[in-house]
């Protein structure tokens, strides 16, 4: 009898881990994200991919 108690203690232990798990791991993507857009909007970043699809749509 102890022992199934203590196996449905473990179990409500773990009841919301998924739901933060994913909470953490959407926080992690959009501050990527912010990153990302905070590099591609510099003007070092946007001249270097102008200067990348000018290239490539002249053909060298």
């Amino acid at each position: 009898m102890i022992t199934r108690w203590m196996t449905r203690l473990d179990a409500r232990r773990e009841d919301g881990m998924a739901t933060v798990e994913y909470a953490l791991v959407t926080v992690a993507a959009a501050a990527f994200a912010a990153v990302l857009i905070a590099i591609i909007k510099s003007p070092e970043v946007r001249s270097a991919l102008g200067s990348l699809v000018s290239g490539a749509l002249a053909g060298g």
